[in-house]
């Protein structure tokens, strides 16, 4: 009987003491930056250009770059709201963001997408843009970060590289992705991306660009390579 008593005890002081040492191994854990996917990890997705300012243009079709960054925007969002993530867009319409056409538009656009980055307080903002180059064989998508930022530096190379496997489908060459001194990555303390996703100087990209499918893949492969940035940041400090 005694001997009974002694082992149930004691199996009642190890289960505290397991339950007491897997609470501190919880406090003491590394913290990711983020949890992917969950609320409380916002992205401010940036749709470059509106209203008077176009951007490029198709050398084929004519297709403004301001009306390409806006469709790859919407599907870009759908699919990472699809994902869980919280969603912030700065530009909802072929509009710009300054107003007035008046002198100084330029700088009033720029600064009011700033003022939405700054009060979504993101945790990624990833600017949409198409590229042009006078000749006619550059192709695919490009992607630039803050040169000081290493975290916006491990999303653009999983974007990167999820857009150098696309588009090598398609017979491009891969692109590395690039540090660069841009506004829309330097105009928070939010690691800030700018995907050029594609050459509208090329007709091949530009035939790509201007369907339906191609933009959701684009928009799928900047997601993906969202995840895979966001897991390699969980493991440099994990």
């Amino acid at each position: 009987m005694k001997k009974t008593i002694f082992a149930v005890c004691l199996a009642v002081v190890m289960t505290y003491i397991a339950a007491f040492t897997l609470c501190v191994r919880a406090l003491s854990a590394p913290k990711p930056v983020f949890s992917m996917g969950e609320a409380g990890m916002r992205i401010v997705l940036d749709a470059g250009h509106g209203g008077v300012d176009g951007g490029v243009v198709g050398k084929t079709t004519g297709v403004k770059e301001s009306d390409l960054n806006l469709a790859i925007v919407f599907q870009l969002r759908d699919v990472l709201e699809d994902m869980g993530f919280d969603v912030t867009l700065t530009r909802k319409t072929e509009a710009g963001l300054y107003g007035t056409a008046a002198k100084g538009f330029k700088k009033r656009d720029m600064q009011r997408r700033k003022e939405i980055i700054e009060e979504a307080d993101p945790s990624l903002v990833i600017s949409v843009h198409q590229n042009f180059y006078p000749s006619k064989t550059s192709r695919g998508g490009q992607v630039f970060y803050k040169k000081t930022d290493d975290r916006a530096k491990k999303f653009a190379l999983a974007v990167q590289e999820q857009l150098n496997g696309l588009y090598a489908e398609e017979g491009a060459k891969a692109r590395n992705a690039q540090a660069g001194e841009y506004f829309m990555l330097e105009c928070s303390d939010s690691p800030s991306i700018i995907v050029e996703c594609g050459f509208l100087s090329s007709p091949v990209d530009e035939g790509l660009l201007i369907t339906d499918a191609w933009q959701r893949k684009i928009a799928d492969g900047i997601a993906a390579g969202v995840m895979g940035g966001g897991h390699s940041l969980i493991e440099s400090i994990g």
